[in-house]
């Protein structure tokens, strides 16, 4: 075993290096074949780095790690507020990576500037957050009842497997083992092979952070091996972000032994926009809301529900910024959209594209290849309007910069409309008075929805109604997952 890791020379990009060792219970080890994840530049479908591919060895390796780490090791029975202050230097390794962390995902994943920083400035907010989340609960409470007395003892679950999806995997898996490991639990993770390299230097952060051996994992890897970890005996509880199919087929995996999970799903979020909104208010930063990062986010904005006597000008609106946009290299500063993550996401958008215009929406803008961009994965930001709520485009989630402009007669016709799909992750109201535009809010089924705004807040409880997922994450919520509640009863 060595204790550092050994990038390699990059091969095209210097901003993302390869990796030749896997980190397993804290240390950077050998992999367990030759195997090898290959880092493809959506910018422009060229190899640009590779780490090794973990193998159901390296699983079982990781798992034992975490297993005797939580079962012996120090990490669950130090107190959480001991915890809290390694995890505070997480925290700092982090920062000092960020730069390089958001750099290295522009390059894995296409995602210009803007989106690179503000999912890494979520994850540095996680683990400023992890480091309080002792001081506002209570891991103990003593009870009475008629007849007795007891104590509330909340530990906790123990071996945590993390699944991460490749749109933001540095913020998510922050979101995700932050509380588990403020919790007490000891974690694997896998990141998704798209984009591997920047969960890399967030091991190097955990690694120069000094946890206990066992504690943390991070091993990228494929379906197969990602299976084998959900279905492993050794783990406690999995937590997941991804696609609600991938979420359904893990829970039931976890329902044959009855494991816990928590997932984390798709969406298909409405934004409302009533009839007395100021619309100077709301542009440009709907048309972003929607399709920012290429529309590659499980709580994007992607359905615009507007008065049908306004579609016209909303419409209108939506369209002179989206062919205001520069679409392109997302590593120059002044573009706005860069590339679809993987060439697969690329063919997915295009058919909801043309599934899309066979429905009979009206194709306003967008629709096809941004031109003089032969290479990469590139889809123009695309309208439609005159969407009607049963349209597939309107019930699936496309995860892609495309948005559906949905006329309604009436608030009551909106509200339908926006709880009438099978998600319910986030959204937002836009109304000239807030008060009114809460009234809303407080009837539309979803985990989050924004006021006059919107965003995912990731130190308050995030998660989905319906098929968008079970549980929660972030804040003291988030942590709670992570925990088993055990009655004491005095004698």
């Amino acid at each position: 075993m060595t204790t550092t890791s050994s990038p390699a020379d990059t091969t095209t990009d210097a901003t993302v290096p390869s990796y030749h060792q896997l980190f397993i219970g804290g240390r950077w080890v050998e992999p367990s074949s030759d195997a090898r994840i290959e880092v493809v530049s959506p910018i422009t479908g060229q190899v640009i780095a590779s780490v090794p591919e973990a193998m159901n060895a390296d699983m079982d390796a990781a798992v034992a790690a975490a297993r005797k780490a939580f079962d012996e090791g120090p990490w669950p029975r130090m107190s959480p507020a001991e915890r809290a202050e390694i995890l505070g230097r997480v925290g700092q390794e982090v920062k000092n990576r960020v730069e390089a962390m958001a750099a290295s995902f522009t390059a894995e994943i296409g995602a210009p500037a803007a989106s690179a920083d503000a999912f890494h400035a979520n994850a540095v907010k996680v683990w400023d957050d992890v480091t309080s989340l002792h001081e506002r609960f209570s891991f103990e409470e003593d009870r009475t009842w008629d007849g007795g007395t007891g104590t509330i003892v909340r530990e906790p679950v123990g071996v945590v497997a993390t699944i991460l999806p490749w749109n933001g995997p540095v913020a998510t898996a922050s979101l995700k083992f932050g509380p588990a490991l403020a919790a007490g639990c000891t974690v694997v993770v896998k990141p998704a092979p798209e984009g591997p390299v920047s969960m890399m230097m967030l091991a190097e952060a955990i690694e120069a952070a000094g946890l206990p051996e066992g504690v943390v994992s991070m091993l990228p890897a494929g379906r197969e091996a990602g299976e084998h970890l959900v279905r492993h005996r050794d783990v406690d509880m999995i937590t997941f972000t991804g696609s609600t199919a991938a979420g359904r087929k893990i829970m039931g995996i976890a329902a044959e032994r009855i494991a816990p999970v928590t997932l984390e799903l798709g969406g298909k979020s409405a934004a409302i926009i009533t009839d007395d909104v100021d619309l100077d208010t709301v542009f440009p930063n709907l048309v972003f809301f929607g399709i920012g990062h290429s529309g590659q986010v499980c709580a994007a904005l992607t359905r615009i529900l507007v008065p049908r006597q306004r579609q016209d000008e909303v419409v209108e609106r939506i369209k002179s910024v989206m062919e205001s946009l520069k679409i392109g290299d997302p590593r120059e500063s002044d573009t706005v959209l860069g590339p679809l993550a993987a060439e697969r996401q690329r063919d997915r958008v295009e058919s909801y594209i043309e599934i899309g215009k066979n429905e009979g929406a009206r194709l306003v803008t967008g629709g096809g290849r941004p031109p003089g961009l032969d290479q990469g994965w590139f889809v123009e930001p695309t309208l439609f309007a005159d969407v009607t709520p049963d349209m597939r485009i309107a019930q699936e989630e496309i995860f892609g910069p495309v948005l559906t402009v949905i006329p309604y007669d009436t608030i009551e016709d909106a509200i339908e409309i926006a709880n009438g799909t099978d998600y319910g992750l986030s959204g937002a109201v836009f109304a000239k008075d807030n008060a009114a535009a809460e009234k809303i809010a407080r009837r539309v089924k979803t985990g989050q929805i924004g006021i006059n705004s919107w965003t995912m807040n990731v130190i308050q409880p995030f998660g989905g109604y319906k098929q968008s997922g079970l549980g929660r994450e972030g804040g003291v919520e988030g942590m709670e997952e992570f925990l088993e509640t055990k009655l004491i009863m005095n004698p």
